[in-house]
């Protein structure tokens, strides 16, 4: 599974330091697979994508700071707990339903991020 960071957040932006995978971005701002990983030039999901690891990506949010879901691994591999929601004071930053993955498959994306580090 995925965080998410819900309609409640104040715009702290305490939660954006504290990812280690630097899923999280400012409402409005562009994301890019490169930021905070390893990844760089094309990189291939597997299933006939491909993609510039560099290319801007248009914002998930123009309202709230919000997560890749993408990018993020729940800290696993990194943290006991999702960092986000560990300092978040208003805790907005809670499980995805929509976005279910294991343990196994946390761990696989955290070495697909960082394959190049």
């Amino acid at each position: 599974m995925a965080i998410i960071i819900t309609d409640e957040c104040i715009n702290c932006g305490a939660c954006e330091p504290e990812c280690p995978n630097n899923a999280i971005y400012d409402a409005g701002a562009g994301w890019r697979f490169s930021d905070g990983t390893g990844l760089k030039g094309v990189i291939d999901f597997g299933d006939g994508n491909t993609l510039n690891a560099e290319e801007t990506q248009a914002a998930l949010s123009d309202d709230i700071y919000y997560i890749v879901p993408d990018k993020c691994t729940e800290c696993v591999g990194f943290h006991d707990e999702p960092q986000c929601a560990a300092v978040c004071p208003v805790d907005c930053c809670v499980d995805d339903e929509d976005v279910r993955e294991t343990q196994e498959e946390l761990l696989a994306k955290k070495d697909w991020l960082h394959i190049n580090e």
